[in-house]
């Protein structure tokens, strides 16, 4: 068996990295002093995976929208009762979501780490599905993705996606359509479970208060290697430059408009973290609550306290968003890109830069010592290629105002950019 560690002189931690032998990848990280365990067991499938074969298959194979979320609500069940049932007898606290490229089951706990660990590994192998129980949860979710079409701020931020992808099924709901989840039943279930949940494709989390030994034990007690290792090609979405629309707008019962402005930026292949991690920042140097914009906008009034940004990044994608609560959007929208506009010409203000480096390397600091940040920034870093996850504090140390002046013109072309909003209804 395989073992990796990885060390951080500068935090006094380490990663301890396993390939089982039943082809599962383990990134564990002891961390002392604390109280509770963070575990998560996450296969790489999310809602973008829509369009796919393996080896064994001689073309793409085309599954509805929202079957990774399907099956992730799905897997819980089993002929013996519900894994929630199991995990209160062991006082754990257990979830699970699915993103637009992962799906992660997790629980968080104090005590009795090793009988927890066992139901997760078990219950996550092991799917059960019927034709009664299909129909159930096609209910269920469809009723869901009702109450999400009525939710602003998940209207708005969907809206957007839609305005900047024309192809990519990143503009599709996590959840999927109610007419697509129809399409859904045991034997599709079935096989996106085999080919997903291989083990080859799967990666096991756990930062916290817990030995390496027991996780050890768990995993040679549950797990059992695959048939065979299964091979996963992703069809590439064939997307334009362009975005679909610059303005998208709707109406819904909210209490004060809603906006996200997006830029479409230039994808790297599974998604770079480094890249996410430069245009983190920049986003930062725009509009963060530190620069003379922010100030500008808040004290016209035409943005307030839930205004933030964020970069989110992933397989042939990449966009940064703007977003909050405003009475005048296409004003605050004309001020982002006007400023970037400023940026691109006159270049980045050295001072206000080093406060924004300073700032994010303080933020990354503290998320090392959360167990719950490290046990997802274990897995992410992984599911991005990248096997230290302590790289991620260097590359913000050594960012540099010109790296970050050609990711603006690369990632933040205001011709790339749309504009969502969604207004109250009417009288």
């Amino acid at each position: 068996m395989e073992r990796k560690i990885i060390k951080s002189a500068r935090l006094g931690q380490e990663v301890v990295q396993i390939d089982h032998p039943s082809g599962l990848k383990m990134l564990l990280c002891p961390m002392e002093g604390f109280a509770s365990t963070y575990a998560t067991f996450t296969a790489h499938v999310g809602s973008v995976d829509t369009c796919f074969k393996t080896q064994d298959d001689e073309d793409f194979v085309e599954v509805p929208e929202g079957v990774a979320h399907f099956l992730e609500h799905k897997m819980f069940e089993n002929p013996d009762g519900d894994a929630f049932e199991l995990y209160a007898k062991t006082g754990a606290s257990a979830n699970a979501f699915t993103s637009f490229e992962k799906t992660s089951y997790l629980f968080t706990c104090t005590d009795r780490f090793e009988e927890s660990l066992e139901i997760l590994l078990d219950f996550v192998r092991r799917p059960y599905f019927t034709e009664a129980s299909v129909k159930k949860e096609q209910g269920i979710i469809g009723q869901e993705i009702r109450m999400y079409d009525d939710d602003g701020e998940w209207r708005v931020f969907f809206n957007l996606l839609g305005a900047l992808y024309q192809k990519h099924p990143v503009r599709i709901d996590i959840a999927g359509t109610v007419e697509s989840i129809a399409k859904i039943d045991p034997e599709l279930l079935y096989r996106c479970h085999r080919t997903f949940y291989n083990l080859s494709n799967m990666v096991l989390s756990v930062a916290g208060n817990f030995q390496i030994e027991t996780v050890l034990r768990v995993a040679d007690k549950v797990l059992k290697p695959d048939e065979k290792r299964i091979e996963i090609t992703h069809k590439k979405a064939q997307e334009p430059d362009q975005v679909a629309q610059p303005l998208v707008e709707q109406r819904l019962s909210v209490a004060a408009p809603l906006f996200q402005l997006g830029f479409k930026g230039v994808p790297d292949g599974e998604g770079s973290l480094t890249n996410q991690i430069l245009d983190e920042m920049l986003c930062e140097l725009i509009a963060g609550e530190a620069t003379p914009l922010y100030r500008r906008m808040y004290d016209s009034g035409i943005i307030n306290s839930t205004f933030g940004t964020e970069c989110m990044a992933g397989r042939d994608y990449l966009c940064n968003i703007f977003s909050g609560e405003s009475k005048e959007p296409g004003k605050v929208a004309a001020q982002i890109r006007e400023e970037i506009l400023r940026m691109s010409r006159e270049g980045i203000d050295k001072e206000l830069f080093e406060m924004i480096r300073r700032s994010t390397y303080g933020r990354y600091i503290e998320m090392y010592s959360r167990p719950q940040s490290v046990a997802s920034l274990m897995t992410e870093a992984y599911l991005n290629g990248v096997e230290d996850i302590y790289s991620l504090l260097e590359v913000v140390a050594g960012a540099t105002p010109e790296a970050l002046q050609e990711r603006l013109r690369q990632d933040f072309n205001v011709e790339r950019s749309a504009l969502s909003i969604v207004r109250p209804q009417e009288g």
